[in-house]
């Protein structure tokens, strides 16, 4: 995240363990009001499951229904401890999540196939005024595709073949 976001005042260590700690209950209930309520109105959120960031209360509870949709019983925990900036604005904090896929998947229209994924990511806080103002959540997307069935396993020849065809169609597209 390229951009500070000024806090009114330097967030704390215990701070952010606390807000941590209501970030991921409030998730975990899977109602998308008590999750908006730590963001600002005009929160900034990038996600690596969604493939446009998303700006303001609208565009993000769009996608916390999409998640709990295809994923009603998603859970997330922290893992370790948080970690906060030296200036107090910024936070970051390791997770794993554990979800069955139960519904669609949609966009891009896949169906629910019932697997569970378990997968480990990281939330990058940005904060104003004791909300979050600017999000970023990494995690390996082809990790949990793999998990969904999605994409061919590591090292199978399923991903030998797909490798190459992506190898081929580059070098004709060059040619």
């Amino acid at each position: 995240m390229s951009e500070t976001t000024a806090a009114a005042q330097p967030i704390t260590t215990d701070w952010v363990h606390g807000f941590v700690e209501r970030w991921l209950a409030a998730v975990n209930s899977r109602r998308p009001e008590r999750v908006l309520e730590l963001m600002t109105d005009d929160v900034v959120y990038h996600d690596s499951g969604w493939p446009q960031t998303m700006c303001g209360h609208a565009e993000t509870g769009e996608f916390l229904a999409w998640l709990w949709r295809a994923f009603p019983d998603a859970t997330f925990e922290c893992l370790g401890s948080p970690l906060v900036d030296l200036d107090g604005s910024r936070a970051a904090f390791w997770w794993r999540g554990r979800m069955t896929n139960r519904g669609s998947i949609n966009p891009p229209g896949i169906r629910a196939s019932g697997r569970s994924v378990e997968y480990e990511g990281a939330d990058f806080h940005e904060y104003r005024d004791g909300q979050v103002a600017r999000l970023r959540i990494v995690f390996d997307m082809n990790d949990v595709l793999r998990q969904l069935g999605l994409l061919p396993a590591r090292g199978s020849l399923a991903e030998g073949v797909m490798v190459a065809m992506q190898v081929l169609g580059t070098r004709l597209r060059r040619s």
